[in-house]
């Protein structure tokens, strides 16, 4: 037998070998990219995902404590303002026949009177800078973003407790016919910039601790603390309430990564406006 004719491949043989080698490379690969692929886009969005949660769940819990009536927005719906409550409740009217106990006056200044009940977030209260509200309802003297003396709030004292309120002689504009009250810290505000250039550089931030003004200052004179960047559009909207119904904040917000990749965002919530 010849030896050289049962041995090696021919050029032949050696072709089809590494066509069906390429096709079973080029098969294998798409196993194995494609979900090493899938994994990184899911990864990616879901980072998109946590960072918007976790802003609208910051807004959420602001909105909800806002002061009644005391939400605005402006810049075409990039910003939004609202004045922070720390604490509130009902406070004893003399024409109401609240019994002994120190009433507030109306019709009159006053600087005092007992709670019904008890504050339940007193230790909260800054007694040398919180301010008392009463019957906000965001027009005329009911305005707490107009300028001091012409507005329906006071600065607290010291001498206050979570059954007894003291603040700065006042008399107030109008007064509750539900006897509410309510204690404000500082606004605060949230504004998009979806300007810059750089992905990472668009952001929803965050500002307080700033002086209440009657105009809305956009952005306001304190550094912002970003909430959430890669933000390539936002919208906030605002439905007053009714009688019959609550006031509904809508917050839009869409995030886009370097990648390309993005998340929209919906989210709605509640506001009681009960003064």
């Amino acid at each position: 037998m010849n030896r050289q004719a049962c041995c090696g491949f021919t050029l032949i043989e050696l072709v089809v070998l590494l066509v069906i080698s390429g096709v079973l490379a080029s098969i294998s690969s798409g196993f194995i990219t494609m979900p090493a692929k899938a994994y990184i886009d899911l990864s990616r969005r879901a980072a998109l995902v946590d960072t918007a949660e976790l802003a609208l769940r910051r807004m959420q819990r602001d909105i909800r404590r806002a002061l009644p009536n005391s939400i605005r927005i402006t810049a075409g719906g990039s910003t939004i303002e609202m004045l922070h409550s720390v604490d509130g409740g009902r406070y004893r009217r003399k024409k109401a026949g609240d019994g002994s106990g120190d009433v507030l006056e109306e019709n009159t200044a006053d600087s005092s009177f007992d709670v019904i009940g008890t504050l339940d977030n007193f230790s909260a209260v800054d007694t040398a800078n919180d301010q008392l509200v009463i019957y906000n309802i965001g027009a005329g003297l009911g305005n707490a973003y107009r300028s001091s003396g012409s507005n329906n709030r006071a600065t607290l004292t010291s001498s206050s407790s979570a059954t007894s309120i003291h603040f700065s002689s006042k008399q107030f504009p109008w007064y509750s016919p539900q006897q509410r009250f309510f204690i404000i810290d500082t606004p605060v505000t949230y504004r998009c910039d979806t300007t810059p250039a750089a992905a990472k550089n668009r952001t929803l931030r965050r500002y307080d601790q700033y002086a209440i003004s009657q105009i809305q200052q956009d952005p306001p004179p304190v550094t912002g603390k970003i909430q959430a960047n890669y933000l390539s559009a936002c919208n906030f909207s605002y439905q007053q309430g009714t009688a019959s119904r609550s006031g509904l904040v809508t917050v839009e917000l869409m995030l886009t990564d370097d990648s390309g990749e993005s998340v929209r965002l919906l989210h709605q919530i509640h506001v009681d406006n009960l003064p």
